[in-house]
């Protein structure tokens, strides 16, 4: 599992009579910020002496936080370890757990494609409050009837688009279950806990470990439909994920972290703004879940290795609780 706890950077340049090459590199370490700043010397080295042999080159390293899709690994703060689990900090302030080993699936549901209808009808309420104003002088009463009409307009046509959704989530939802059931149908050895997250499922393997190369976590993947770049992070980072905090938005809280972007490691005077926003993150928290458990699919089997890190997952998650997902 690739989650470095020491991150450093090195810049090069190279002036030419006719250009110049800079480039910064990025270097990773669990073991010291020495070792880190050592990969990131070598890293900008090597770089440059391809690109100086006119090899096309990114002059930078892409300083985003779920990088793990492209090989550079999750560059979050990490906030605690539980024996091969550790736990990070994510940009937006969510805690996640990472795990070697312990087979985590999460399936997002469609997004509903109602949007554009309360686009058009808020469209047509703008149209009918001009009217109504340009006709108030002449026709009040016409253009009172236009004002109500357009209220009335606005509120049956979001009405409608909200039961729209709400059947449509549910036929996701429904579909998206059957998928994980007949995966438990064709696999009748595997155990799985099955969850609800605020946009979807997760499913969590407790049968026993799995590497991410394994062929059955690509089985696994593919027919419940994970999202492809959680896969390939999967496979380059050599871990799975699940996030055990809520999302801030979702929880009603406006507010950003800060800084800004939240990329790890920040400058250490900043630290103040981070703790500042956390402390209101971490009381918010309280009354939310990040995920509801819903059943357990197959035999029910736990393997040893798995239990304390299910266990850590309910508990953080508050999974096995009836507080509002986010």
């Amino acid at each position: 599992m690739i989650v470095p706890r020491f991150w450093a950077e090195a810049r090069l340049q190279h002036r030419e009579p006719r250009r110049q090459i800079t480039l910064r590199r990025s270097g990773w370490s669990n073991e010291s910020q020495t070792a880190a700043q050592a990969m990131a010397d070598a890293r900008v080295r090597d770089a440059m002496e391809r690109a100086q042999r006119g090899e096309r080159l990114p002059r930078n390293d892409r300083k985003v936080p779920y990088n793990g899709g492209d090989g550079v690994p999750i560059r979050e703060e990490i906030v605690a370890t539980h024996g091969e689990s550790v736990i990070t900090r994510n940009s937006y302030g969510a805690l996640c757990l990472n795990t070697p080993n312990v087979l985590f699936a999460d399936v997002d549901f469609a997004v509903a494609p109602y949007g554009g209808l309360s686009c058009v009808a808020a469209s047509l309420f703008a149209i009918l409050l001009a009217c109504a104003a340009f006709l108030f002088k002449f026709r009040p009463a016409l253009a009172i009837g236009l004002i109500v009409g357009g209220f009335a307009l606005l509120f049956l046509t979001n009405l409608m688009v909200r039961i729209a959704r709400k059947r449509y989530q549910e036929q996701c939802e429904g579909t998206a279950i059957g998928r994980v059931e007949r995966f438990a149908d064709q696999n009748l050895d595997w155990s799985m806990r099955l969850y609800r997250t605020p946009a979807g499922l997760r499913v969590l393997v407790t049968h026993k470990t799995f590497d991410p190369n394994d062929e059955g976590v690509s089985q696994l993947f593919s027919e419940i439909g994970v999202d492809r770049i959680y896969a390939r992070m999967c496979a380059n980072q050599q871990c799975f994920r699940a996030r055990l905090t809520p999302k801030p938005w979702r929880m009603g809280i406006k507010a950003h972290i800060k800084p800004q972007p939240g990329v790890w490691p920040i400058n250490p005077d900043r630290l103040p703004d981070r703790n500042a926003w956390l402390a209101v993150y971490d009381e918010q928290v309280r009354s939310f879940a990040a995920c509801r458990y819903l059943s357990t699919l197959g035999p029910g089997a736990m393997d040893s290795s798995v239990r304390p890190v299910v266990e850590l997952h309910d508990r953080i998650s508050q999974a096995l609780t009836e507080l509002p997902i986010a």
